[in-house]
């Protein structure tokens, strides 16, 4: 039988309402924390316009101050209350929390460095939402994301490759068409315009100016527009692939049905319970 929290040491107690969110002072704790990063990000955010910073610098620096001074109370406060405080300092959270802190006490150290405006990493922390708001079933989907990506690795990069042959083969051929009078002074030019086009991003710093280079642009223009789909259907396949596995791998122990969904707890043909997710 479990201690009751307000029979336990203040250390643990401190520990759950820090660690956990299964408490509604733990889960107060992670909104609150939360946040207190949002604003810290807008701060940081706020800074980097001269105009606001020259006119409000004082007030800019306390509110800083304050919430630099309130993240390294809660670090210490992790570190003292873990249940292995190396451990969460090696962690990649443990890893944020730190980094979050050190660029103001570096401007301190070293003015004028710029190692302040690196406090915009602080927004990594609100991948903390994940806990507070028990989204179990998004890391799931998440999860099913990055084995789909990792069967298509090998099919991605051989696209990859095709694309960058095509843009090589395109560049070069452009700057032999336009020659450094149009502004495809080198082979390296011509294959960046190629990309850029390919990408239909079209910056229009370099622009074909003959009739044949035109043409050329305009083939690779609907190219581009054309291999977009690619590694969509690549990716969308994948992770069909993926789902279906994970729908067959939960087979009914009672009836043998394998096609379940993975929010399924029970089998929807004998009303058997499912073996857990695994």
């Amino acid at each position: 039988m479990s201690t009751p929290i307000h029979d336990q040491p203040w250390r643990e107690r401190t520990r759950r309402v820090i660690f956990e969110a299964d408490t509604p002072a733990g889960k107060a704790f992670d909104v609150v924390l939360l946040v207190l990063i949002v604003g810290s990000v807008l701060l940081v955010m706020v800074e980097s316009v001269r105009d606001v910073q020259a006119r409000n610098a004082g007030v800019l620096s306390i509110l800083e101050w304050v919430v630099t001074i309130a993240f390294t109370v809660e670090y210490v406060a992790r570190l003292a209350t873990a249940e292995r405080p190396i451990r969460y300092a090696r962690s990649f959270f443990g890893v944020i929390d730190l980094l979050a802190l050190l660029p103001v006490y570096l401007e301190v150290i070293a003015p004028g460095s710029g190692a302040q405006s690196l406090l915009v990493v602080r927004s990594l922390r609100l991948l903390r939402v994940f806990r507070v708001f028990k989204m179990a079933q998004f890391l799931r989907e998440a999860n099913l994301l990055l084995v789909a990506f990792r069967s298509s690795t090998r099919k991605i990069l051989v696209f990859l490759l095709t694309v960058l042959l095509i843009n090589v083969i395109v560049g070069s051929t452009m700057y032999v068409i336009e020659g450094a009078a149009n502004g495809f002074d080198s082979m390296f030019r011509g294959v960046y315009w190629s990309i850029v086009t390919m990408s239909t991003v079209g910056f229009g710093d370099i622009a074909p100016q003959t009739a044949v280079g035109q043409v050329l642009a305009a083939a690779l223009m609907i190219v581009g527009y054309s291999v977009i789909a690619v590694p969509t259907g690549i990716v969308s396949a994948d992770v069909v692939n993926a789902r279906r596995d994970q729908r067959e791998a939960r087979s009914c122990a009672t009836c043998g049905l394998a096609d379940h969904s993975p929010e399924a707890e029970f089998c929807q043909r004998c009303g058997a319970a499912l073996p857990d997710r695994g």
